[in-house]
């Protein structure tokens, strides 16, 4: 493959994702979140968005592939570990009142402009420690 192809194809990727991350965002927004963080980044790991209502914050993975099923199934394993490390690492440094709830959810999108809000999307896997 072309050298300068893969390189066009990367950017045109990154830019999908980049406005996805906005759709994704503003989706939040019309269901009455406030948007804490886009794109935070942590030693540990990123999350593309952060996201409040009431008393429950949001930690938003956003996956844009070519189907709804396509984006829903390239959320994997690893990832889902580096999003609950970024988020223990958010919280950490912006501690909330007690009684706040966390709740981990995806957003997925397809490029026919379909879009799935999946909310509690996974669970954190408790350490057991030896």
């Amino acid at each position: 493959m072309d050298p300068d192809a893969k390189t066009d194809k990367k950017r045109k990727s990154h830019r999908w994702g980049r406005w996805a991350e906005v759709f994704g965002a503003g989706l939040l927004i019309a269901k009455g979140h406030r948007i804490l963080a886009r794109r935070y980044k942590s030693p540990v790991g990123e999350i593309d968005l952060i996201a409040q209502r009431y008393r429950t914050v949001l930690f938003v993975e956003v996956k844009a592939r070519a189907s709804i099923s396509d984006a829903a199934q390239s959320v994997l394993p690893h990832q889902r570990a580096r999003i609950v490390r970024a988020a223990e690492h958010w919280m950490a440094h912006n501690p909330q009142p007690d009684g706040t709830d966390y709740r981990f959810d995806v957003i997925l999108i397809g490029r026919a402009f379909s879009i799935r809000h999946l909310k509690d999307a996974f669970q954190v896997e408790p350490v057991v420690r030896q």
